[in-house]
């Protein structure tokens, strides 16, 4: 049984994607052990306390240095036994400490086609709102393994989505939720073994 644990930020629609993919069958032989957010009133811990799901807060704020927060994440994923660590809209850009201990267990989904619209900077709306400002006319979203640099490691995913004429940012980023994210990081989930032996 493969243990995972997903890191939020917001509204955990990405945690819903899995927890449904869970349920019909998408994702085989997997456990949501923990979903962790550094946000206290993420709607998404109340999302995964209506499923059950055991949730818990850890704020880099609180505390005094970003290893100590580093060690707080790692306590409570070895606490938990996760096997994969699954950041699904998590917006804090995670400790070499964490990446190196879960070297290749990390992976990201994230709202373009890499290397666009990608790196420091880019999360959420800015994501959509740069890719409507240069004018493409394709984007999309991937999932990718986390490494030491925002957006960088090993792509496992990428999906192509339109980009309409009159598009906002927020009917883009709907759009790529749907087609795209919420159909990708399930996929990366259920292929977790096929990939990491290729990167071990």
């Amino acid at each position: 049984m493969l243990k995972i644990a997903v890191l939020v930020s917001g509204g955990g629609t990405n945690l819903q994607a899995i927890i449904d993919a869970i349920e019909a069958g998408h994702i085989t032989n997997t456990k949501i052990e923990i979903v962790i957010s550094n946000r206290k009133k993420a709607y998404a811990l109340e999302r995964a306390q209506n499923y059950g799901l055991q949730t818990r807060c850890i704020r880099p704020r609180d505390y005094t240095s970003s290893d100590a927060f580093a060690d707080a994440m790692i306590d409570c994923l070895l606490e938990h036994r996760v096997d994969l660590v699954v950041l699904a809209g998590y917006l804090v850009i995670l400790n070499e400490k964490i990446i190196k201990r879960y070297k290749n267990r990390i992976i990201n989904v994230h709202p373009s086609l890499i290397p666009a619209f990608a790196g420091d900077g880019y999360y959420g709306l800015k994501v959509h709102e740069a890719a409507i400002e240069r004018g493409v006319k394709v984007s999309g979203a991937t999932v990718h393994v986390v490494d030491e640099i925002t957006d960088h490691g090993p792509i496992l995913y990428q999906q192509c989505v339109p980009v309409y004429e009159n598009d906002t940012p927020e009917i883009l980023q709907q759009r790529i939720m749907q087609e795209a994210e919420w159909k990708l990081l399930p996929k990366a989930i259920n292929t977790f073994e096929e990939w990491f032996e290729k990167l071990s």
